[in-house]
C-alpha cells in the first residue's frame, strides 16, 4: 500500500471516531497494510473503548516494537495490564514510560498528532498503585513522594491524596489515558490528497462542426532545419463566407478549376449554377464541386450536447454533372451573364488565360486578335495596351500574339474547341521600360497545394507580382506559382 493510500484510509478513520462510529474506524484501521506505530496505537486505543482488552495488548505490542521510544505506547499497555490485573507486568510497563521521559517533568505529543501531555508525576502515581496492588505499600509511598518533584500544581492535589491513602494503605485511584484521543496524520498531507486542476480544460466555444467536443493540441508539423518559418498563406476570403455544407462523397477533380473533397468536409457554398456545379471555399482554396455531392449544414453557435456528428452515407456517389462548355461560376457577377455565357455558340472556342491567376473566355472560331484582347482586357478590368498574349509561358518573339499575328495559325492549335495562352501585363511607366525583378532562392522549397511555386536553393525566380508582404508570385523553369518571401532574397542588378 503506498504512503497515499495510507494516509488517505488513517484520515477516514479518525474522521469515524470524531463521529461516533468506533466500529467502521476499527474496520479501516485494520484494512491498513503494514501500520505504522501512532497507527497501531490508534487501533489498541479502540479496542481498550471496546473493551478488548488482549485485541489492545497486541496492538501496544506491535506499535513499541516498531517505535521502543514511544512512552505513551508503555503507559497505555501497562493500563491494559492494570486492567487484566496483571500487576507485576503494569508496574514493569509504567517503569518503561519512566524511563522514556528521560527526566523531563513531561513529554507533549502534539507536534506528533497527539492532543496529550505524558506527565512524569502521573507515570509514577500508576507505579505506586501498582506497588500496592502487590502490597509493596513502603516502595509504593517512595513513588509518590518522588513524584512530589516532577509535580506540576495542577497535579499537585491528586498526589498528596495518594500518599494519604498509601499512609492508611488504602488504594487510590489510577490516572487513565483520555478516551477517543488518537494520533492524527499531519493536516498538510491530508490537504494535498485532494487532486488539483492547476491548468483548467479547454472548453470549444463555437465550432461549425456539430458536437464538436476536441480540446487540446495539434500534433506537430514537420520542420526544417534552418529554414525561416512557413507565413501564413493569403486568405483568399473572410472566414466563414458562403453557405455551409457537409461532403457526402468523394470527389476526384479531373480540371485545374475543380476542387478535391472527402466525406466530412465542410465547404462553403458561394454560387451554385444551374449545371449543378457549385463554386465552394475549402480551407481557404476556391473551386467547382457537384452540388449533389453536398448537404446543406445548419450551424449554431454553441452545439447540442446529445447530438453527435452523422456519419458519411454509405450509398453510392451520384453522376458526375456534366460541364456547360465555358462555363465558370467565378466568371459571372449575375444570373443575366450567367445565362448568356452558359449557351456559348456551336462555333465557340474556349481560351484559357494564364494570369496571376487562371481564367477562361469564350471567342468565336476565327474571331480577330481585337476581340480576343478585349474580351480579356474586360475580364482583367485593364487597358488592352498594357496586355501582351503568347502561346508560351515566355512572351518571346516568336511566341507572342498581337494584331499583326496570323490569327488562323493560333487557332489551329486548339484542341477539342480549347486553347492555352499566356497574359502579361505592362507597368505603367513614364515611357521608360520596366526592368524585370528578379529573386535568388535561399532556401529550397517544396510545393505544397497546386498553386504553389517549387524551387530549389539557388535558383533565379522572376517576380511577377506581390501577393501580399509574406507571399509573392513569380516564375522559375517555366513555372509559374506562389512561394514565400522568406525563402528568396532580390538578386544583385548585376545578376538582372
Amino acid at each position: 500500500m503506498s504512503f497515499l493510500d495510507t494516509l488517505r484510509q488513517w484520515d477516514e478513520a479518525v474522521t469515524c471516531v470524531d463521529k461516533g462510529d468506533l466500529s467502521e474506524a476499527l474496520r479501516i484501521f485494520l484494512s491498513i497494510q503494514d501500520p505504522n506505530s501512532k497507527i497501531c496505537f490508534d487501533i489498541g486505543c479502540l479496542h481498550l473503548l471496546k473493551q478488548e482488552l488482549e485485541a489492545a495488548e497486541k496492538a501496544f505490542d506491535c506499535s513499541i516494537r516498531k517505535d521502543e521510544h514511544l512512552a505513551v505506547a508503555f503507559f497505555q499497555r501497562g493500563l491494559t495490564f492494570y486492567r487484566k490485573e496483571r500487576f507485576e507486568e503494569s508496574l514493569g510497563d509504567f517503569k518503561r514510560a519512566f524511563k522514556a521521559l528521560r527526566g523531563n517533568q513531561l513529554i507533549d505529543y502534539k507536534a506528533l498528532g497527539l492532543q496529550y501531555k505524558l506527565y512524569a508525576c502521573e507515570v509514577l502515581h500508576n507505579m505506586a498503585l501498582s506497588e500496592a496492588q502487590l502490597g509493596n505499600w513502603e516502595k509504593a509511598q517512595e513513588n509518590l513522594v518522588k513524584a512530589l518533584d516532577f509535580k506540576t500544581e495542577n497535579k499537585l492535589n491528586a498526589i498528596d491524596r495518594a500518599l494519604q491513602s498509601t499512609l492508611k494503605q488504602k488504594l487510590f485511584k489510577l490516572v487513565e489515558f483520555p478516551s477517543k484521543v488518537l494520533f492524527k496524520p499531519n493536516k498538510n498531507y491530508v490537504a494535498e490528497l485532494e487532486k488539483k486542476d492547476y491548468l483548467g480544460k479547454a472548453k470549444v466555444v463555437a465550432s461549425v462542426v456539430p458536437q464538436d467536443i476536441f480540446s487540446g493540441f495539434a500534433p506537430l508539423q514537420p520542420q526544417v532545419e534552418d529554414n525561416p518559418v512557413l507565413p501564413k498563406e493569403p486568405e483568399v476570403l473572410r472566414a466563414l463566407e458562403g453557405e455551409p455544407h457537409t461532403v457526402l462523397f468523394e470527389f476526384v477533380p479531373e480540371t485545374s478549376d475543380e476542387l478535391a473533397v472527402v466525406p466530412g468536409n465542410i465547404v462553403f457554398v458561394l454560387q451554385k449554377g444551374a449545371d449543378n456545379w457549385a463554386s465552394v471555399i475549402f480551407n481557404e482554396r476556391r473551386g467547382l464541386v457537384p452540388y449533389n455531392y453536398l448537404e446543406r449544414l445548419e450551424i449554431s453557435v454553441a452545439s447540442k450536447q446529445n447530438e453527435g456528428i452523422s456519419a458519411p452515407p454509405t450509398r453510392e456517389p451520384p453522376t458526375r454533372p456534366e460541364r456547360k462548355t465555358g462555363v465558370t461560376l467565378s466568371d459571372n457577377n449575375s444570373e443575366e451573364t450567367q445565362t448568356k455565357d452558359a449557351q456559348p455558340a456551336d462555333d465557340s472556342l474556349i481560351v484559357k488565360v494564364h494570369f496571376t491567376f487562371t481564367f477562361s473566355v469564350s471567342v468565336p472560331a476565327g474571331s480577330p486578335y481585337a476581340i480576343l484582347i478585349g474580351k480579356i482586357s474586360k475580364k482583367l478590368n485593364l487597358p488592352s495596351h498594357r496586355l501582351t498574349l503568347s502561346l508560351t509561358s515566355e512572351a518571346k518573339e516568336l511566341s507572342v500574339i498581337d494584331a499583326d499575328t496570323d490569327m488562323e495559325s493560333v487557332w489551329s492549335r486548339a484542341a477539342g474547341g480549347r486553347i492555352t495562352v499566356w497574359c502579361h501585363a505592362k507597368e505603367e511607366t513614364d515611357g521608360a521600360p520596366q526592368k524585370e525583378i528578379h529573386f535568388v532562392a535561399l532556401h529550397s522549397f517544396e510545393s505544397l497545394n497546386p498553386e504553389d511555386l517549387s524551387f530549389h536553393q539557388g535558383d533565379t525566380i522572376t517576380l511577377l507580382s506581390r501577393v501580399n508582404q509574406d507571399w509573392l508570385e513569380g516564375q522559375c523553369d517555366g513555372n509559374t506559382g506562389i512561394f514565400p518571401a522568406a525563402f528568396v532574397e532580390e538578386a544583385p542588378l548585376s545578376v538582372q
